[in-house]
């Protein structure tokens, strides 16, 4: 596996070796040649600092990985891989910052507590001609798009959060490649949603 480090956690290096995968972490503005290069089996883009918008060298890595391999983000990893696709990115009125964000996973409709400690979320509604509805009372899976076409074929929401019902994860339906705005690896930390490690060792084929 092959992890770009945008500020990346030792804890997550931990749950990816756990599971038997070599790790090999990159800089930032590595590009998807070089990581091509090294014929990984996935991609983890991790999480990191501030806002995602600037971070153009890493967008361009995105896209030139996805639909050649396996990709999975985290946090700041998510953000990017939502520039990648060409979703646009904004900053949250209220930050998320703390271990107890309740997160529901709209396939299956479980909720998850998880740790989050980010400013700014991507926006899938960009991608559509419609603008997002406005939330009054309690967050409703219809505040977030069920599914929009990017750069790189369909994109479904797979995760809310049940505080402002902003949008927690999403995955490509066409190319393999999926992640979450929070951080499973929390350690110390709830551990509701460790599970998404084997989900990306299952995309690449190892599990």
């Amino acid at each position: 596996v092959v992890a770009i480090d945008l500020g990346i956690k030792r804890d997550i290096i931990s749950q990816l070796v756990r599971r038997g995968h070599e790790v090999h972490v990159v800089p930032a503005a590595t590009t998807a040649a070089e990581i091509l290069a090294l014929q990984p089996t996935g991609v983890f883009v991790s999480n990191g600092p501030g806002d995602p918008e600037p971070l153009k060298a890493p967008v361009e890595t995105l896209r030139g990985l996805l639909g050649q391999v396996p990709v999975f983000g985290i946090c700041l990893g998510l953000q990017v891989l939502g520039l990648a696709l060409g979703a646009r990115t904004y900053k949250l009125a209220f930050g998320h910052h703390g271990g107890n964000h309740p997160v529901r996973n709209l396939e299956t409709g479980r909720v998850a507590i998880t740790a989050q400690n980010h400013g700014f979320a991507v926006d899938l509604w960009s991608l559509t001609d419609q603008t997002a509805p406005v939330r009054s009372g309690v967050p409703t899976p219809d505040l977030l798009p069920t599914r929009v076409s990017s750069d790189f074929g369909v994109v479904a929401s797979t995760h809310q959060n049940l505080n402002d019902g902003t949008i927690e994860g999403f995955a490509c339906l066409d190319v393999p490649a999926f992640g979450v705005q929070y951080h499973p690896e929390a350690a110390p930390g709830p551990h509701d949603a460790v599970g998404l490690f084997d989900q990306f060792a299952s995309a690449m084929g190892l599990a």
